[in-house]
This record gives structure tokens, sequence and C-alpha cells, in this order.
């Protein structure tokens, strides 16, 4: 997160302005260059604002947590509020999402979408937004895995009129998505003091919620399983079934003696190697391993989150990229698939990457080390881009460097291409990617 204090701590320092150079420079320190005006336009209008309105309601010792950093993600939500619960005296949370909106109106064939003047493209509704954030936090942070009632998600326009938004209210169905505006301050008072204790501070809340192990939560992992596992039309054959038999045989010597094992799959294209990694995913989430699918490529990415998460959105969540695991905890997960693992590249660090996470370290370190099984797929021939290198030889070396046993497993059954391996050959020597040069082809 950028900063963190108690909700009369905070406005104290809004007062003088100390505030927003405070967060500039720890936004500098962090992320290696300055925010740019809209952003610190943002914190000075809308951060007082909120803090303006827990101190009305008494809640000044709640512990005001801004941008704080989703787990395993680079999206950030503006600011969660930690305390005590009134009525229960557990941990209690709020995720605020702060607009400077004055109106927007609901797109007319989806709600969950609005139009916004200062936009020239629909844009997520606030309520939507903070729901996702909501759930998300639930399905990876072991402080609230188990008790999603914990938290709960707020949107604040501030500068908003009734009247100019009273649209994005259709999609208001549960307490994880409200909306509160300028005008309704007095009922968003009202809520917080219902979420929120006056009588205790946050700060123990917010350290739980700051110190919860960042993996996939039981629940989510259980509609995985039935999501992912269940809806596999592929038989799994030969060699298949040797590599999808040693990656679960590896995870289960790893949980049973505490340590860590490396699978390397090779195979080209159409040998099965994606159909493997969604059923390893699904078996693993049925045996409560806590998983994840990685992959270095976005169209990949993202077309694995609409197969796998057609009915179930959360699922989506699951499906993450090679550079998400650069702060993560070692071995927090039980296994790690990387598909299309020779898009690794050496490091995760791109421009937006912030200066402190700026370390040099190998990407191919990064996901060793994140699980007690990683796994990888890869095709030696289909590296895309300048600056890729996930291929066996890489892997099997940073594994040797830790001493982590690693195992190879070649596909070679083709599933493609009408199941022809001639055809295939013929294609790898037209494109000069195994010695010997070109050859006719003689149909099979």
């Amino acid at each position: 997160m950028l900063f963190r204090e108690s909700a009369k701590s905070i406005a104290a320092r809004a007062l003088d302005s100390s505030l927003y150079l405070h967060l500039t420079e720890q936004f500098v320190h962090m992320h290696g260059y300055r925010p740019n005006a809209a952003e610190v336009r943002s914190w000075e209008r809308s951060i007082p604002a909120l803090t303006a309105v827990l101190n009305d309601a008494g809640l000044g010792d709640v512990e005001v947590m801004l941008e704080y950093a989703l787990p395993l993600n680079s999206k950030r939500a503006d600011v969660v509020l930690a305390g005590v619960h009134p009525a229960t005296g557990e941990p209690s949370y709020v995720v605020v999402e702060l607009k400077q909106w004055s109106q927007a109106l609901p797109a007319e064939d989806d709600p969950t979408l609005c139009h916004v003047d200062a936009y020239a493209h629909p844009v997520l509704n606030p309520i939507e937004q903070v729901r996702r954030y909501c759930e998300y936090l639930v399905n990876f942070n072991g402080a609230v895995s188990e008790y999603g009632h914990r938290v709960n998600g707020v949107s604040f326009l501030h500068n908003a009129t009734e009247f100019g938004v009273t649209g994005l209210r259709e999609i208001e169905r549960d307490g994880n998505g409200l909306l509160f505006t300028g005008e309704r301050r007095g009922a968003f008072i009202e809520h917080l003091r219902t979420r929120l204790s006056e009588k205790h501070s946050g700060a123990r809340a917010a350290d739980e919620l700051c110190d919860g192990v960042q993996v996939p939560s039981k629940q989510l992992m259980s509609v995985a399983a039935e999501e992912v596992r269940e809806r596999t039309q592929f038989v799994l054959l030969d060699e298949q079934q040797v590599a999808y038999r040693m990656v679960l045989n590896a995870v289960q010597k790893a949980k049973n003696a505490d340590r860590k094992e490396v699978v390397i799959v090779t195979g080209g294209p159409g040998t099965g190697k994606s159909v493997i990694a969604l059923q390893l995913l699904g078996e693993l989430y049925r045996r409560g391993v806590p998983a994840l699918h990685a992959t270095g490529s976005q169209s990949f990415t993202k077309t694995m989150r609409k197969i796998a998460g057609a009915r179930k959105r959360e699922v989506q969540d699951l499906f993450k990229y090679f550079n998400s695991f650069m702060t993560a905890e070692k071995n927090s997960l039980g296994a790690l698939v990387c598909d299309e693992a020779h898009r690794i590249r050496e490091t995760s660090a791109n421009r937006y990457t912030r200066a402190a996470l700026r370390t040099g370290r190998a990407q191919i370190d990064e996901l060793i080390d994140v699980a007690y099984v990683p796994v990888f797929f890869l095709d030696e021939h289909q590296v895309v881009r300048p600056g890729e290198m996930g291929t066996v030889a890489d892997i099997k070396e940073a594994a040797a460097r830790r001493n982590i046993p690693c195992h190879v497993v070649p596909l070679d059954s083709q599933f493609r291409c009408g199941g022809s391996d001639a055809y295939l050959r013929w294609v790898v020597r037209l494109l000069g990617l195994e010695p010997g040069g070109p050859v006719v082809w003689e149909p099979d």
C-alpha cells in the first residue's frame, strides 16, 4: 500500500498539506517516477472528503490504508478501512472506491458499465468495481478467506448529486457494492457505523489483513475444481497421462517430505500441453492444493480465463501472468502451472515496476520460489520476442542452483493437423527450427 495511518492522523496531515507531499514521496520511492497530476488531484480532493466523513462518524481511530494493493495483482483499491465490527467484535473491513465524478449514466445494454463525460469509452460501474475488489480480496487473502462477511464495499462519489448518478444503483444487489454521494453523506456515516466501531482502534485488524497469506481460498478452489476439471472434454493419452501423474505425484511427495520438485513438460504445438495444464488445475483444486496458472502472454491468459471462467467469473482470477509473483511469499503455493513457459523473460521488471522491486532477480527464480512444485509447459521452438528465455536448459540450471530435483517429460503425439507428425516435422524443417533444411512435402 502507499500509506497507512488512522483517520484522524490523515485528516490532520491533509489540513497542512503534508499528506500529499508524503504520498508523492512514497509514490516516487515505490514506482520510480512521479505521480501524474490527476492522481495527485484525486488525493487532494477525495481523501479529505472521506476522512471528514470518518471523523464526523466518530471513527477517527479506524485505520486507513491508501492505495491498497490486491494480492498477486497490479490493481489497487483506493482505500481499505480496517476496524472492529460494533456488534460482533470481529475485524471488519470496508473497501472504498473514490470517484470525483459529478454525474454518470449507466450503459443502455449493460448496467455494469457506465458513461462519464471525461472518458471516450464506457467504464466499469463503481458499484461493480468495488464489489469485484471485495470478492477478489476474500478469494486471495487468508485473513478473510473464510470470513467473507468481514469485507464490505462502497463507492463514494463525493462530488456527485443524487440526480446525476441515480441510474448507477440499478446493480445494488448486496452489501458488497453500495454507492453514496455527497448529498447522502448522512446515510454514508450511518452505514460506516454499522460496519466499524467508534470505540476501538483498527490497527490490529489492519495488521491481520496485511499479514494474510496470499493464496487462493478453499472456497474458490472448490468452485474451480468443478468448473475447470469437470468441463474438460479431452482424454489424456500415453505421455500426456504420464506428465499429469508425475506432477500430481510430485505435489504429494512435496507435501509429505516438505521439499520442492520441478517438472518440465515439453512438446510442440498440438501436443496437449494446455489441456494437461487445465486438467491438473482442476484436480489440484479438488484435492485442496493451492495452485495458480500463469503465462507470459496477455492474449493467451485472456483466452484461458474465458474458457475456464465462462460460468463462474471468480475462477478467472486463478489465471495470472509470470510477473505476478515478484513479491509473493516463498512456497506459498502447492503448485504453480506455468503454461507457455517459453515466454519467460529475464526479469519481471518493466517500465511500470516500482523502483523498490527492480532487483534484477530472474523471473525463473521467482516462479520456482513461489511454489513447492513449479510445473513448466513449453515448446522451445515458440520463443516470440527478444528477451524471452524459457528453455529446458535455463529451467534445469535454475533448479540445480537450489539442489531441487528436476524432471523432464516430452510430449510427442500430435493432436492437430489431423494428427500428422510428418506434417509437423515438415513445417519445423521449413522454418529452419531443426537442422537439415526444407524437404519436399509428400502427403501422408
